[in-house]
C-alpha cells in the first residue's frame, strides 16, 4: 500500500503544478471537516410504505432563521443492518450539510428464503414525498430547511447495489425493484461503500448508464463479502464521469457500521485492521465530500475528491476520472501522457 500512495503522491504533484501555484494554495487552506458542528435527529414513519426511519440534519443555532437549504440523502441499509447501525456515519455525513434519511425496510422473498431488512427502489420515491411533507409541515423539525429538488443517494452493500441499479435506472426484480422503477429528476449522484452491480445469478457485471450522474464507490480492502474487484469491475462498467473508486485501506465490509459485525449471521470474517471509529469517520468524510462535490457543485469538496485528497489521507487510495476524455489523445510520451491525464481529470489507476 506504501507503493501505491507514493504514486498517487506523484500524480497530485503533476496536477498540482499543471493547475499552477493558486491551486496549491487552495489545498493546503482547504479543510476536509464537516461545515456544521452541531447534528440533531428524530424519528418518524415514511407515509408511503410506513418504513421507520431516523432523519439526521445540521443543527447550527440558527437554524430557522438562517436562509437554510439542505439536499437530501438517503441511505439504502445493507441487508439485515438496522437503522440504528449507521447512525455515527449519517450524523458526520449531515454535518457538512445535508439531511440524512435512514430508513428500515422490512421484506419478504420468500422465493430465496428471506424475511428481514433489505432495501429496495421504490424506497427513492417514497422518501422524496416524504421530505416534501416535512419540509412544509410547520410541526417538523426541519420544516422549511430542506431542498427537496436535490438527491444524494448512499448505500450499503445491497443498499450499494440498489442504489446503483436506481441511477442506471435500471428495474432489476425481485431482488432490488418490484413492479417498476423510473428514475426520479432529483436524483443527482451517488456513494455506495462495499458494493457492486451484477446480474441475478452474479455471473457478470452490469453496464451503468448513469447519464453522467456522478458515482463513487467507496470500498473497504479487506472486504471479503464485496471483494475489491468486483467493485473495480463495477467501477468500469459506470458509463461515464465523474466517478471515483475510493479504497479505505484495512476496512472490511462494516466499515461504515457502528459496530463491525452487526447484522447477526451475515459477517465479514476478515478482521479490520483500521480502528472502526476510523474507518466509519473517514467513509462518512468522503461521502459527504463527495455530495458536496456533486450535488452542491462545491469546487474545493471537488479538488479535495478527485485531486488532492487522496496524497492527503492516509486511509484512502483513489482512482477517479473527473472528465470524459477527449476523442484526440496525447502521445507525446510518459511523462507528458500523466500530466495529460492530469489536465483531463483522470487519475491514473494504481
Amino acid at each position: 500500500m506504501a507503493t501505491l500512495k507514493a504514486l498517487s503522491v506523484a500524480a497530485v504533484g503533476v496536477a498540482l503544478i499543471v493547475d499552477g501555484t493558486a491551486k496549491t494554495a487552495a489545498a493546503a487552506t482547504f479543510s476536509d471537516a464537516p461545515l456544521f458542528n452541531d447534528v440533531a435527529s428524530y424519528s418518524t414513519t415514511i407515509s408511503a410504505n410506513n418504513d421507520l426511519a431516523d432523519i439526521y440534519y445540521p443543527n447550527p443555532s440558527n437554524l430557522k432563521t438562517g436562509n437554510y437549504s439542505f439536499p437530501v440523502a438517503l441511505l439504502l441499509q445493507g441487508a439485515n443492518v438496522d437503522k440504528s447501525d449507521y447512525s455515527k456515519y449519517a450524523s458526520i455525513v449531515a454535518r457538512y450539510g445535508f439531511v440524512v434519511v435512514v430508513p428500515n425496510h422490512p421484506r419478504s422473498l420468500p422465493q430465496f428464503g428471506f424475511t428481514g431488512l433489505l432495501p429496495e427502489t421504490s424506497q427513492i420515491n417514497a422518501v422524496l414525498a416524504q421530505m416534501e411533507a416535512e419540509n412544509s409541515n410547520p410541526a417538523s423539525p426541519v420544516a422549511g430547511v430542506i431542498n427537496t429538488q436535490k438527491l444524494g443517494l448512499l448505500g450499503h452493500s445491497a443498499g450499494g447495489a440498489v442504489g446503483l441499479s436506481a441511477i442506471a435506472n435500471l428495474c432489476l426484480s425481485p431482488i432490488q425493484c418490484e413492479g417498476s422503477f423510473s428514475r426520479p429528476n432529483e436524483l443527482v449522484a451517488g456513494a455506495f461503500f462495499g458494493a457492486n452491480l451484477r446480474n441475478q445469478n452474479g455471473a457478470f457485471f452490469l453496464p451503468i448508464n448513469n447519464s453522467r450522474i456522478p458515482i463513487a464507490l467507496l470500498q473497504g480492502t479487506r472486504d471479503s463479502r464485496a471483494l475489491p474487484i468486483n467493485a473495480e469491475k463495477t467501477y468500469e462498467q459506470i458509463q461515464t464521469p465523474p466517478k471515483a473508486l475510493i479504497s479505505i485501506l484495512g476496512a472490511n465490509h462494516y466499515g461504515i457500521t457502528n459496530t463491525n459485525n452487526p447484522a447477526g449471521p451475515i459477517t465479514d470474517p476478515n478482521t479490520p485492521t483500521i480502528p472502526q471509529s476510523v474507518a466509519v469517520e473517514t467513509v462518512a468524510r468522503w461521502s459527504g465530500l463527495f455530495l458536496r462535490a456533486s450535488v452542491l457543485d462545491d469546487k474545493a469538496a471537488f479538488d479535495y475528491v478527485y485531486d488532492t485528497g487522496d496524497a492527503l489521507d492516509p486511509n484512502v487510495s483513489v482512482v477517479s476520472q473527473a472528465k470524459p476524455i477527449p476523442e484526440a489523445s496525447c502521445t507525446l510520451g510518459l511523462v507528458v501522457l500523466s500530466a495529460c491525464g492530469a489536465l483531463l481529470g483522470l487519475k491514473k489507476p494504481k
